[in-house]
């Protein structure tokens, strides 16, 4: 029966429902009509009913801006969960995101006076979080670093645009938004209330489902009379709602309403559940404060080093000492840990009053825990553990400086210290050289392994003076008790800090003349101290002292390298060639080979200022005809496609490498070289024009020539090989103010310490090399030269170009006769083989061109085709036979002693690559 009832009332129409109870709309049907028979439908499964209630319910339309604004919301409140778990990567996309919706926004946000106060929020704390964790990154994972860098830059740049509205917002964070803007924080507000009552218990997860569960059980009630009991009536209700539950999970007739297909509406959640929400998080908060979060104990760290009642001595130190070192190469043993119990146990020493030499010992100790914290050879020290190990280190000198009855010796067996007996001499092994040599070992490697472009390198740059000075006080002891040995490797170590700085005071002058070394030599650094008097104090007790060939050839490389910085070129070339290194310098170490290259690459950018332009194009040549100047020079690893270099010799390279603040600029070497070749090569080409076989000075500079000239399309001058080759473009046309502009314009001038003295000099030697051209160009087309029209043409000094002019004549480049009045000088012309003379009333140059006959012309081919021939033959004889040339042509000069290094008739200075 009931069944049948339930099954009747559920198809019943809307209007009998509205009519009130059963039995009263039975009662009025059976007055006016006849009975009408109610045929009982079987329950069909599955089938969906529309309640009377879901029409009542009207559909929501949002405009296009609340859409909007909805997802901005929508993107903010998800930024805001990413950065409560730190989580950079997904803060990054959350931004993108932002971006994204509010650009999508605009058409509809351009409306509006002011921007979404939501959205100048999100990038108001979204700053504030960046800045946050950049103070902290050091704690952040390798993923998140870089996410986090990637924000920063990225958020920097997109702020600019809102600087104003972030700025007004926080002036007055707290203002109330006005419309929409209200409506959406409301909604920020109710969806975060939402995800955090989703792990509370509910009896449904629908309200909608659940009105109409209810409606359908007050349908299926009957209405209550005077002759029922009360227990009767909610028996019956409660067996008609159980059935009707069962009848829906059996697959009866059920009522789901079109709210059933629609997602959920923040905005109805129930005031009594947000109320519950907010009263279980006030319990969980009220529970977290009366817990207290204890530290785990560390056993080892916090474990008592003696006991209570124990007696002190120094049997029962040392013995505490052995057994806290045999733990000190094995896996598990914390370093760190390991030095500050040693520290515990030298201040306990202390405290006992052991005496220095315990203290001494244990100092020591401690030392080399933090040196061996770095497991990796190819690791660095953290630059915290570094800083602890450079405070115990200057301790430690000063120790030794308090007491000078502590001798401290490398040399001692370990049998052989004494440290408890006072009366007798106080012997502890160890080094203070050795110390220092580790620990400026160790500061060179953080340098190698940060990154040269960041602020973390400045910092650790900053770090030098604190270890120069420790160097020095380092020195100072062992100037007082050290051998000559230890002095000359702390002499070494204070060099190699000093030699490449530049100091004003020390700087080369025009009017000085090189080789003036004597009135240094009588000062001492106490009377003038400046780097230059530091570094000849320091190398020639190095020279006169020092028995190991390792410690003086690099003393004497930085000493050359000092020397070549501050424009003391003479004094620098005379010490280099007077040390005759290019003979033995590929027998030495590579860091001194490296050393090496740098002072030759030195030594030519000294010439080059001096306006020494031949020297310095010799010194630099080759370096840079090598075309592997940065791996000479230690400056990085060049990318090679088929190179046959392991991993590990590139991680054993990668270790020589120098520190970037003593790079040489590498695109300056590349200028100097280029601007010397060019000074140089093109006079050279203009006068041997027309020969057979023109001979190159410079095959690097030939080949940008060739590159140059290959281009379909040449445009501006852009980079500087660019305009080195329009420079030497406009010199060979003799249009030597275009040289001059197209050379000032390169910036890389600018590296110098004088570029404008610089400049200076290069314009003069434009002017003159483009005079020289000119006249190897054109000497044929006249007949005489004046003076005074070429010091016009070129802006030069008449004597500048007298000099020119006589000098070119002397050395027979130019074919000319000058007109002579006297006896004497056309003697002297003749005895010469010059026919030159100079017309000095008139100022001018005549001109004789003297042609070469036919039969003059085929001879000259023909001795150069059987040089070129003689050449091949005596090639192919040394690839056949090993050195015929060697053994032929060169084997009585060998005996005579006139030459000793000749190995393919050439004399060159060595440069020596990385092994």
């Amino acid at each position: 029966l009931d069944l049948e009832l339930a099954s009747v009332q559920a198809n019943m129409s809307r209007f009998f429902r509205h009519t009130g109870s059963d039995s009263d709309s039975s009662t009025a049907s059976s007055d006016e009509e006849d009975p009408v028979p109610v045929r009982t439908l079987a329950p069909q499964r599955g089938a969906i009913y529309l309640s009377d209630e879901e029409e009542d319910v009207k559909r929501v339309v949002r405009s296009q801006k609340d859409k909007r604004f909805d997802e901005i919301a929508e993107a903010a409140r998800a930024i805001k969960n990413s950065r409560k778990i730190n989580d950079v990567a997904k803060v990054t996309q959350g931004f993108e995101n932002l971006v994204r919706v509010y650009q999508k926004a605009k058409g509809v946000l351009s409306q509006e006076t002011t921007q979404p106060r939501i959205f100048i929020k999100a990038l108001a704390e979204l700053e504030d979080f960046v800045q946050e964790l950049w103070e902290d990154r050091k704690k952040l994972s390798k993923t998140n670093s870089k996410a986090l860098l990637t924000l920063k830059q990225k958020l920097r740049k997109y702020n600019k645009d809102f600087e104003g509205d972030i700025a007004s917002y926080r002036e007055n964070p707290v203002s109330e938004p006005s419309g929409s803007e209200l409506e959406q924080e409301n909604d920020e507000k109710h969806s975060e209330l939402d995800e955090e009552s989703d792990g509370q218990p509910e009896k449904s997860t629908r309200p909608p489902r659940k009105s109409t569960d209810a409606a359908a059980g007050k349908q299926s009630q009957p209405v209550k009379r005077e002759s029922d009991s009360g227990s009767e009536s909610e028996e019956w209700m409660s067996s008609s709602v159980s059935e009707s539950e069962e009848e829906r999970e059996g697959g009866g007739p059920q009522m789901l309403t079109a709210a059933f297909f629609l997602k959920g509406n923040t905005e109805k959640l129930s005031k009594r559940k947000r109320e519950r929400v907010v009263r279980v998080k006030q319990e969980e908060e009220e529970e977290d404060e009366s817990w207290e979060t204890v530290p785990l104990a560390d056993s080892k760290k916090d474990k008592p080093l003696f006991a209570k009642d124990a007696e002190i001595n120094h049997a029962a130190v040392l013995e505490k000492l052995n057994e806290l070192l045999s733990g000190r190469g094995r896996k598990g043993t914390d370093h760190l840990v390991l030095s500050e119990q040693l520290q515990t146990l030298r201040q306990i020493s202390d405290k006992e009053e052991l005496g220095p030499a315990m203290s001494v010992k244990l100092l020591i100790q401690s030392i080399m825990c933090v040196f061996d914290y770095n497991v990796k050879v190819q690791a660095c020290m953290k630059a915290e553990t570094w800083q602890l190990c450079l405070d115990k280190v200057r301790e430690l000198i000063q120790v030794l400086d308090g007491n000078e009855s502590v001798k401290l010796s490398d040399a001692i067996a370990d049998e052989a210290e004494n440290v408890t007996n006072i009366d007798e001499p106080l012997f502890v092994k160890g080094s203070v050289v050795v110390l220092l040599e580790r620990l400026d070992d160790e500061f060179v490697r953080i340098l190698q392994n940060t990154d040269a472009h960041s602020t973390d390198y400045i910092a650790r740059l900053a770090d030098e003076p604190h270890i120069v000075q420790v160097i020095q006080e380092g020195k100072a002891y062992i100037e007082k008790t050290g051998t000559t040995e230890e002095k000359c490797r702390a002499y070494l170590r204070a060099i190699e800090h000093l030699y490449y700085k530049i100091d004003k005071r020390s700087l080369h002058t025009d009017d000085q003349v090189d080789g003036g070394t004597t009135a240094l030599d009588t000062q001492t650094p106490s009377t003038a101290d400046t780097h230059r008097v530091s570094m000849d104090h320091l190398c020639k007790f190095i020279y006169s002292k020092d028995t190991s060939d390792r410690i003086r050839t690099r003393a004497l490389l930085c000493n050359v390298y000092h020397w070549a910085v501050h424009g003391y070129w003479y004094d620098a070339r005379d010490l280099m060639l007077m040390s005759h290194l290019q003979e033995s310098i590929q027998h030495s170490d590579v860091p001194t080979q490296v050393l090496y290259n740098r002072t030759i690459v030195q030594l030519g950018l000294c010439a080059f200022r001096k306006g020494l332009i031949k020297d310095a194009h010799n010194t630099l040549q080759d370096i840079q005809s090598s075309g592997k100047a940065k791996e000479l020079l230690a400056q990085g690893l060049m990318a090679q496609k088929f190179s046959d270099r392991t991993p590990e010799q590139e991680k054993v390279e990668k270790r020589r490498q120098i520190p970037f603040h003593m790079h040489i600029n590498l695109e300056l070497l590349e200028c100097v070289y280029l601007t010397c070749a060019m000074l140089l090569e093109i006079p050279n080409m203009a006068a041997h024009e027309f020969d057979y076989k023109k001979r190159m000075i410079s095959k690097a500079f030939h080949y940008v020539l060739r590159v140059s000239e290959r281009s379909p399309l040449v445009g501006p001058p852009e980079s500087m090989r660019e305009h080195v080759v329009a420079a030497a473009n406009a010199m060979r046309t003799g249009d030597w103010q275009a040289c001059r502009d197209y050379m000032l314009r390169v910036k890389v001038w600018n590296l110098f310490l004088n570029p404008e003295k610089i400049k200076e000099m290069l314009s003069r030697k434009i002017q003159e090399e483009s005079l020289r051209t000119y006249l190897f160009t054109y000497s044929s087309v006249y007949e005489s030269l004046s003076l005074t029209t070429l010091s016009e043409m070129f802006e030069l000094p008449s004597p500048v170009v007298h000099r020119i002019l006589s000098k070119m004549m002397i050395s027979e480049e130019l074919q000319v006769m000058l007109a002579s009045t006297t006896c004497y000088v056309a003697c002297f012309v003749i005895l010469c083989g010059i026919q030159a003379s100079w017309d000095e009333p008139t100022q001018t140059v005549t001109l004789h061109h003297a042609e070469p006959t036919r039969l003059q012309s085929l001879a000259l081919q023909l001795s150069e085709k059987v040089a070129s021939l003689v050449e091949n033959n005596e090639r192919i004889m040394d690839n056949r036979y090993g050195g015929y040339w060697f053994k032929q042509g060169w084997q009585g000069q060998q005996q005579s002693g006139q030459s000793s290094q000749m190995s393919s008739g050439r004399s060159r200075p060595q440069v020596h690559g990385l092994a």
